[in-house]
C-alpha cells in the first residue's frame, strides 16, 4: 500500500509510480511526485482524504490525485490502494462523419465520462443510441444489435456486463429492472469502448472509405485526361 512516511515522502509499493493518460497532453505517462502534505500537519488534523500533486513526465504539467487515508500510525500515514483523478484526460473521438445529432449527444456523453459521472454517461449513451436508431431505421437497429453480440464474442465480455450494456443501449423490455442500470467505473469504461466501436463501424469507417475512393477516382481520371485543368491548379 502507498504511504507517507515521517519525512513527508510518498512511498509507493515496490517503487511503482502511477501511470495515467495526462489530462493536459493526452500522453499515457508516469507521474512524479511534486508536492505532498506535511506529515506533522496530517497527524495533527487527521483528514479522511488527502491530495498529492504530481507532474506528468511527458509535459511536466501538474496533476492532482486524491487518496483515502486507511490509518494513522506514529511513523506513517497509510493510504488506500486506489486514487481519484481530480482532472481526467478527455476521451477523444473523431465525429467528422457522424450525423449532427449523434455527434452532439456523444460529445456530451464523453464530457460526462471525463467528469466521472458514469451514470450520466450511461443516460447520454442511451440518447446517442436512440439517435442512431432514428437515423438508421429498424434494419440498422437490428444490425447494431448483431454488432454488439459480435463485440461480446470478440472480447469474451462477462455476461453480467454485457447484459447491462445491452440494457443501456437497447432498453430490453424483458429486463427485470426497467430503465437504465447503474454502472461503475469499469462498466462505464467498457460501454465507452463499445460505443466508439459501434460509431466507428457505422459511420467513420464508411465515411473514410468513401472519401478515399473519391480521391482514388479523382487521380484515376486525372491520369486518363492529363490535359484537364485540375481544380487545385485553377484556384490561383
Amino acid at each position: 500500500m502507498p504511504h507517507i512516511d515521517s519525512e513527508s515522502r510518498l512511498i509507493h509499493d515496490q517503487g511503482k509510480r502511477p501511470v495515467l493518460p495526462c489530462p493536459h497532453c493526452q500522453v499515457v505517462a508516469h507521474l512524479s511526485v511534486s508536492a505532498v502534505p506535511r506529515f506533522a500537519e496530517l497527524q495533527a488534523c487527521r483528514p479522511a482524504q488527502l491530495g498529492v500533486v504530481f507532474r506528468c513526465d511527458a509535459c511536466l504539467a501538474p496533476i492532482f490525485l486524491r487518496y483515502s487515508v486507511r490509518a494513522y500510525t506514529p511513523t506513517r500515514v497509510e493510504l488506500g490502494p486506489q486514487f481519484i483523478e481530480v482532472e481526467r484526460a478527455r476521451e477523444r473521438f473523431d465525429g467528422t462523419y457522424l450525423p449532427e445529432e449523434v455527434e452532439m449527444l456523444f460529445k456530451e456523453a464523453l464530457t460526462c465520462f471525463a467528469a466521472g459521472a458514469y451514470n450520466a454517461f450511461a443516460s447520454m449513451s442511451r440518447r446517442t443510441a436512440q439517435a442512431l436508431f432514428s437515423d438508421l431505421g429498424e434494419a440498422g437497429k437490428l444490425k447494431l444489435f448483431d454488432s454488439l453480440n459480435e463485440v461480446r464474442e470478440l472480447t469474451a465480455l462477462a455476461p453480467e456486463i454485457f447484459a447491462k450494456i445491452r440494457s443501456v443501449l437497447f432498453g430490453i423490455a424483458s429486463d427485470p429492472r426497467p430503465g437504465i442500470p447503474l454502472l461503475g467505473s469499469h462498466e462505464a469504461g467498457v460501454l465507452l469502448e463499445v460505443m466508439k466501436d459501434l460509431l466507428y463501424q457505422t459511420y467513420v469507417r464508411k465515411g473514410r472509405l468513401e472519401q478515399a475512393m473519391r480521391v482514388r477516382r479523382f487521380f484515376y481520371e486525372e491520369a486518363l485526361n492529363p490535359a484537364r485543368v485540375s481544380p487545385l491548379s485553377s484556384a490561383g
